[in-house]
């Protein structure tokens, strides 16, 4: 994503995304699926970078704010809400925070507010909608 395409809505037909993308990453970014537990890439990584989105490269996290919460999925406690929406989801009978891209609404997974602090959030993210770009410190 060019610092020109910023705040610019992706927008494909799910035919096009099917094609861009593996079935088990189009299932869980457009389909609203979830990876099992303890199974995906950046579950227990701890590499020093950014998070960005699988289908369209907007940064949603960095490596600063990730933890270990036990969950089995990647948790952080803090993202770039200019590129991380809320929608309410009431599926599978529970209510919950879905977490979708802004610019692309690919369906990322759900935030919870039993996090750690400063901001007692906790974003349980799928790593199938998440690329992985490593930076050093003085580039966080």
């Amino acid at each position: 994503m060019t610092e020109s395409d910023r705040g610019k809505k992706i927008v494909k037909t799910e035919q096009e995304w099917q094609q861009e993308l593996p079935e088990e990453v189009f299932n869980i970014v457009r389909k609203k699926g979830t990876e099992r537990a303890f199974t995906g890439k950046y579950e227990k990584f701890y590499e020093k970078g950014e998070y960005h989105c699988r289908c369209c490269g907007a940064l949603l996290f960095t490596s600063d704010t990730k933890y270990d919460s036990g969950s089995g999925w990647p948790s952080f406690y803090d993202g770039n809400t200019n590129n991380i929406g809320e929608v309410e989801d009431v599926s599978w009978m529970m209510r919950r925070t879905e977490i979708v891209c802004q610019q692309c609404d690919a369906h990322l997974g759900h935030v919870f507010e039993d996090g750690p602090q400063p901001t007692g959030l906790r974003y349980c993210v799928n790593s199938a909608s998440l690329s992985f770009i490593e930076k050093d410190d003085d580039e966080l």
